[in-house]
């Protein structure tokens, strides 16, 4: 195994966390997404992380690295991001249904929702640039497919944020580069991670890091998109978009 490109894991990272702009962009078209869409997508994006981490990642670690030095790395993936959950609690819910243009008067509570959002968005994107940044260097197929899987949960985040600030502002665009803003902790956790751990970044360390990103995505998947995929629709939109992106993936790395 080589290390890859490096720059073209950057620019995986960087275009995985621009998509919170993507998810702010709502507001120029829509008043009110439909949650069944936001159910369905971050169940489907659970389902490929949930796949990719057990199906690729661990074994492949597994098998470089050895089992028990795996099986270290997958809980301190877990315990780093469990920590940062800890230190930097998000939103529960991203509830946007009760947004109206009557919100304005609450102009001082949703900003201060808007922006404790945004924070909260961006501690918990740090790591996840890392996620991509060094599966990437790894396999940059996989680096890809992890991209768009992080991209697809960094929508509604996008939106979380910049609804609100809308409704308080009335400024659009203002609306739109914060939600954008909020993603860039992505690229600078990856730029960040690379620039520390360069020296000292060889083939062995990489894939260790494979099993201690699929505890990150493992510990995102469970804490993060299922419970907020059931939030937003309580059918069976969520087990369904789990169960599609687990399919979409094994399809994926059958022919690809």
């Amino acid at each position: 195994m080589e290390i890859g490109n490096v720059g073209l894991a950057l620019i995986l990272t960087f275009l995985a966390g621009i998509s919170t702009g993507v998810g702010g962009l709502i507001i120029y078209f829509i008043k009110k997404p439909k949650t069944v869409y936001l159910s369905l997508a971050l169940g489907f994006a659970g389902g490929v992380m949930i796949y990719i981490s057990f199906i690729e990642l661990l074994p492949e670690a597994f098998e470089d690295a050895g089992e028990r030095i795996g099986v270290l790395a997958f809980f301190l993936g877990i315990a780093l991001i469990g920590a940062v959950d800890y230190l930097i609690p998000e939103k529960e819910s991203y509830d946007l249904s009760g947004l109206t243009e009557e919100d304005k008067e609450k102009e001082k509570k949703l900003f201060t929702t808007s922006k404790l959002t945004a924070y909260a968005i961006a501690g918990h994107n740090f790591p996840e640039g890392m996620i991509t940044f060094f599966t990437a260097l790894v396999d940059l197929r996989l680096g890809a497919l992890i991209a768009i899987a992080i991209a697809i949960h960094n929508i509604p985040e996008g939106i979380a944020v910049a609804v609100p600030y809308y409704y308080a502002s009335g400024d659009k665009l203002k609306a739109f580069l914060h939600s954008l803003a909020a993603g860039l902790a992505e690229p600078i956790g990856a730029l960040v991670a690379f620039l520390i751990l360069w020296p000292f970044l060889t083939e062995a360390l990489i894939v260790t890091m494979l099993a201690f990103v699929a505890g990150i995505m493992v510990y995102i998947s469970f804490d993060e998109l299922l419970p907020l995929a059931q939030d937003y629709d309580s059918s069976h939109s969520a087990i369904l978009g789990i169960i599609l992106g687990m399919l979409v993936m094994a399809i994926t790395l059958l022919i690809v």
